[in-house]
């Protein structure tokens, strides 16, 4: 989880979920995504793990201006967002528990 989006911010408005209070992981998926049901997992237990830390999971499909607004491009794709809102880290792909932890690093 490397490539950084400087400057966006979401919101519990555009999400449809609230913010966590430290930290959100944001995942956009897609219905027929393999890679995607793990990568619930896997953001699911981060969440659990850390305090404060949310995982909301958007069907792209269905906020299909965020993802071009977000230029997302594949599911899964992977937001971090800090406790305003704005994007510190994003990657494309199913991502490991280490990868996930050490870019929490960057919003906490």
């Amino acid at each position: 989880m490397d490539r950084r989006t400087p400057g966006q911010r979401l919101d519990a408005s555009q999400l449809g979920a609230e913010l966590g209070k430290r930290a959100t992981l944001v995942q956009f998926s897609s219905a027929f995504c393999q890679p995607c049901r793990a990568t619930r997992r896997t953001l699911g237990e981060v969440a659990g793990m850390v305090d404060g830390v949310a995982h909301v999971e958007v069907d792209a499909e269905s906020h299909l201006a965020l993802v071009r607004e977000l230029d997302i491009t594949r599911t899964p794709t992977v937001l971090v967002l800090d406790a305003e809102g704005e994007v510190v880290r994003r990657a494309s792909g199913q991502p490991r528990t280490v990868d996930v932890v050490a870019a929490l690093a960057h919003a906490l």
